[in-house]
């Protein structure tokens, strides 16, 4: 799904680093200095902190139990897989306003081959990914070929999928296939059995993995940076990253080791779907030529055909991921619910956009990151999750939702209109 270039214009529209850290020899290094020129990535994760430590409070300790805690990741894990392909197509400056739909009509149909059919719920699976992908390039080409605005080729997409999704479905269609709704409910098979207290093994073992991989990635892009001439982020911000990474990562698998019952229990497979797909997208975003297309048609639309890039095949691609992930949960929510329904999907166009820009992506485009999108993911899901605990009315719930949101667009246009 990538597309093609010259190494010329390659080389020309690099995206802008959002780290601190590859700053010129010689230039101001300092931690606070990075810190400040990074507050936007930084800010967010420490928000996200503040605001689990004050629900965990006022909760009375609730969210973050272990059943609660998977609970909290089977629930937004369809958002989270959403504001993947959210951020990149915001990134360029476009919106989908279909996803929602998509998720209602694709999960429409997979219920359907499944139960009114008779298909194998595997396949049943793999018609509904390549249904994803044909909507997607449906919407790439009216945007990237007709030119017409995403909003509104999206915004008509809403309204024809979600008209498609009430003929198909009715009322509802029950799921039956216990394999199939398995996949929002069990967890990885823990063939490493139980230690004290009821532990996962394989869970503590999958952890001390993650944490090794993370510090490592710190130390050889150091490196990488050191190589290439540049001055690496200063150390002490690279020990105080690798010290709350493994203070996270420490009570992630804390928690999750201890979730399930007594014979499944540990590593859900939403988290590692969720997971597998937020390592490809990162890779695809960050390290390959279509990711630095992205962002230089993001950056600066009219520099970019200049350099050489068409900007209509990234336009037409970005709509074909964003079909795929929308399948991708199409089967999450439908096999969480268990039921497929005209109503379901309802608001997730607003909840995966209100991700991106809470995790950093720029209204404007051309800046943003997949891993910000998640966190801004869990700030919403936090927030829904913590005031539901704590008994709040559904429309108090979306009034603060919305509140969080502007605030997090309004500081960052304010922090944008300081630095200009």
């Amino acid at each position: 799904m990538a597309t093609s270039a010259s190494p010329a214009s390659t080389a020309a529209v690099q995206p802008k680093a959002t780290s601190g850290a590859k700053n010129p020899k010689g230039s101001d290094n300092t931690l606070l200095s990075t810190v400040m020129g990074n507050l936007r990535q930084y800010g967010i994760v420490g928000a996200l902190i503040i605001i689990v430590v004050a629900f965990q409070i006022l909760t009375g300790g609730v969210l973050l139990k272990p059943n609660s805690f998977v609970s909290l990741i089977q629930q937004n894990a369809y958002v989270i897989i959403l504001a993947i392909g959210m951020v990149m197509v915001i990134i360029a400056t476009h919106i989908d306003l279909s996803v929602g739909s998509l998720v209602a009509f694709i999960g429409g149909v997979c219920a359907l081959l499944m139960e009114h059919y008779n298909v194998n719920w595997i396949v049943a699976i793999v018609v509904s990914i390549i249904l994803g992908l044909l909507i997607g390039i449906w919407n790439g080409f009216w945007v990237a070929y007709v030119r017409i605005p995403g909003f509104i080729t999206t915004l008509a997409g809403m309204l024809i999928f979600r008209g498609l999704a009430t003929v198909i479905v009715g009322e509802s269609v029950p799921i039956t296939s216990r394999d199939f709704r398995g996949i929002a409910s069990n967890y990885i098979p823990n063939f490493l059995g139980f230690g004290p207290g009821g532990m996962s093994i394989l869970t503590i073992v999958v952890g001390a993995l993650v944490f090794a991989l993370f510090v490592f990635l710190q130390f050889r892009n150091r490196a990488k940076v050191a190589a290439s001439g540049l001055q690496p982020e200063p150390m002490s911000l690279t020990w105080i990253k690798i010290v709350v990474a493994g203070v996270v990562i420490a009570f992630v698998t804390y928690l999750l080791s201890l979730s399930g019952n007594d014979e499944n229990g540990g590593i859900p497979i939403m988290l590692v779907i969720v997971g597998v797909l937020v390592v490809i997208y990162n890779f695809i975003l960050t390290r390959t030529v279509f990711g630095r297309h992205v962002y230089a048609v993001g950056g600066n639309r009219k520099a970019a055909r200049l350099s050489g890039i068409d900007d209509r095949k990234v336009d037409f691609f970005l709509y074909v991921h964003m079909g795929f992930l929308s399948a991708v949960a199409a089967v999450c929510m439908l096999s969480r619910l268990a039921s497929a329904t005209a109503q379901a999907g309802m608001e997730f166009e607003m909840d995966a956009i209100a991700a991106c820009f809470i995790g950093g992506t720029a209204v404007t485009g051309g800046i943003g990151t997949i891993p910000g999108a998640v966190v801004g993911a869990f700030v919403m899901g936090v927030i829904n999750q913590g005031l539901s605990i704590m008994g709040v009315d559904t429309a108090i719930v979306k009034t603060i939702k919305g509140l969080v949101l502007l605030g997090a667009v309004a500081v960052d246009l304010m922090s944008k209109r300081k630095k200009g």
